[in-house]
């Protein structure tokens, strides 16, 4: 496809749906009917590239109302926006969701990823593929992670139309997601958010502490149970002493990397660049990880109101929240949440009518693991391809449309809630000197009550396992997901910090722990892991873009082969593997071979 647009038109239906999101054209020039005047001039087109960022949203109108994205239908798409047709067939072949092959219009994503692959997931696409045969108006998919971890193996049912209509099966059986492909609308509800939480309604919980208790719905429920007296707080404070507030409470950021997000904060908001965003990084992608999803599902006004205090503070007044696009659920509630702290004045030009402006606008992802790095994310939200940016400069300095942005993720978000109305004191007495307050941890595999556990930093990966109901045969356990690092059987004792995990050799990452028994072929998981950071690398830079294969090809090697015969292939990894970590752009490659070089030194996986 080249720089120049086609002879394709669009359907009626894909017009529409583009019309629904950017309004009717105005003229020839962006698809409308020829008039007089457009033979003259051109016009509206510098308005419309400054609408680049909407071609995300574009793409999902467009495949919500057909199933997948036409030549046609992209053309029109970029005559609105002015974008090359080149760019945007990039922008859409990035992401794994959409399609620009025409394909039934219901998809059926089964998950394939690490938990789920432990729960059976071949034998159900095998059963599945069978059930449904040839012809039958659905396309099975095979997935990676769909942060469904605590009730693996799982399916997505994703019917386009007008409204687009989807289905969770999980714990899923052939039957059940059949059913859920064939008939979302008559597809069993989903269990509530509750029901992935095992300490729902116990005393002591920070996070946790509304989720199964308060209605996720209900606006009036959440400030019943100390909604928005965080936000309160932050107005007596001010902008200056809320920042105060959560650097003295040491909280670093829940999603891996561990940046003290007061400092984030702090150079975010002395920057003399004008405007300043928020980005809510909602787009986990870690396989085993879920908790941002139980948390925007079970409890999403705490979202919203840890948003616009993480907006005052930093002197935005835009705030972005980037959800992933496998999570209906959450996305629903969110728009609800959004819209009725809006309709309430919790949101909008006058905030509790402290004279400060903030809105939150969702933007979803399509099934790109690296956007959950945030230069990359950036990208997406502006209309390119979903690729790490260069540093510096710094998101801090420039970031989101080239202005100063902060990031983060969920948890580390409404984490600030406590904070603000304990007190930084009684916030940073909780965990350790170096790893203050509580963490989220996302246990799954082979325990008796998978979920989203809440304890304070310190506790020991014994502690939780303990929690969560570890099974007999246990053989080892992954911290960090797919990025991060084995553990053995016999190291249940490693403390839950960022330096504890570090000093042992390890990860804390964002907090999966997965649990493996001996039925789980350890191989086939390295197999898995490799797999998925070939698919998910989005091939920009030479060492990850090559090396995710090689070492993909080099495990494929070795399960074919045993003995002395593997040691080539391992030597192989251990080069590949330290290109990857030390030249890599992003953490992707950096840690594509964290996970099997731990498997090798410290599981034996191949002797």
């Amino acid at each position: 496809m080249d720089l120049h647009f086609g002879d394709s038109k669009p359907t009626d239906e894909e017009r529409a749906a583009v019309d629904a999101l950017l309004g009717p054209p105005e003229s020839s020039w962006e698809g409308g009917d020829r008039s007089d005047a457009d033979l003259r001039w051109a016009r509206g087109g510098r308005e419309a590239r400054d609408r680049r960022d909407l071609l995300l949203p574009g793409l999902h109108a467009i495949n919500d109302r057909v199933g997948w994205i036409s030549e046609g239908a992209l053309d029109y798409l970029c005559r609105r926006l002015t974008v090359p047709p080149a760019e945007a067939y990039g922008v859409a072949t990035f992401y794994a969701m959409f399609s620009v092959k025409p394909r039934p219009a219901t998809v059926l994503h089964v998950c394939t990823d690490l938990a789920c692959a432990a729960a059976g997931a071949p034998r159900l696409c095998a059963g599945i593929e069978e059930r449904l045969g040839l012809g039958s108006g659905v396309a099975v998919e095979r997935s990676p992670c769909l942060g469904l971890c605590e009730r693996a193996p799982a399916a997505l049912a994703i019917r386009a139309g007008d409204p687009v209509r989807t289905a969770v099966s999980a714990p899923a059986t052939v039957h059940d997601a059949v059913l859920a492909a064939s008939a979302p609308d008559s597809a069993p509800e989903e269990p509530p958010a509750a029901l992935a939480v095992p300490q729902a309604g116990q005393d002591g919980l920070m996070l946790l502490h509304r989720v199964g208790v308060a209605d996720p719905a209900s606006l009036d429920d959440y400030r019943a149970h100390g909604g928005y007296t965080a936000l309160r707080r932050a107005f007596e404070l001010g902008p200056a002493g809320v920042i105060r507030e959560v650097t003295d409470s040491g909280l670093v950021g829940r999603g891996g990397a561990a940046f003290p997000t007061g400092r984030k904060w702090q150079a975010t908001a002395s920057q003399p660049d004008h405007p300043h965003y928020l980005v809510c990084n909602a787009d986990e992608s870690e396989p085993g990880t879920f908790k941002d999803r139980v948390l925007m599902e079970g409890d999403p006004y705490a979202l919203v109101e840890a948003m616009t205090i993480a907006g005052y503070a930093t002197g935005a007044h835009q705030g972005y929240l980037y959800l992933r696009g496998e999570y209906p659920r959450a996305l629903h509630r969110l728009e609800h949440a959004i819209a009725q702290a809006r309709a309430r004045g919790l949101l909008g030009d006058d905030v509790l009518g402290q004279g400060y402006a903030f809105d939150i606008e969702i933007r979803r992802g399509a099934g790109a693991y690296i956007c959950g790095e945030e230069t990359a994310l950036f990208n997406s939200i502006e209309g390119y391809r979903g690729e790490p940016r260069s540093k510096p400069p710094f998101p801090v300095e420039k970031g989101l449309f080239g202005k100063p942005t902060v990031e983060n993720n969920v948890e580390t978000l409404v984490n600030v809630l406590p904070i603000l109305t304990m007190g930084a004191p009684a916030y940073a007495a909780i965990g350790t000197g170096r790893s203050t307050g509580p963490k989220l941890f996302c246990v799954s595999g082979t325990v008796q009550r998978p979920g989203v556990y809440e304890l304070p930093f310190g506790a020991t990966l014994g502690d939780l396992l303990t929690l969560a109901g570890v099974r007999d045969g246990l053989r080892a356990v992954l911290l960090g997901g797919a990025a991060g690092g084995f553990v053995r059987a016999d190291e249940l004792d490693i403390p839950l910090t960022f330096e504890g995990t570090r000093e042992a050799g390890t990860t804390l990452g964002s907090g999966v722990v997965m649990a493996f028994d001996d039925s789980v072929p350890l191989p086939r998981l390295l197999l898995r892991i490799a797999e998925f950071f070939r698919d998910e690398s989005c091939g920009q830079c030479v060492p990850c873009r090559i090396g995710t294969v090689r070492q993909e090809e080099a495990l494929h090697r070795i399960a074919e082969r045993t003995g002395a015969d593997a040691a080539g292939d391992i030597a192989l990894l251990r080069e590949v593997g330290r290109a990857m970590r030390d030249a890599s752009i992003c953490g992707l490659g950096q840690t594509a071979w964290n996970a099997v070089e731990s498997a090798i030194d410290r599981l034996g996986a191949y002797e």
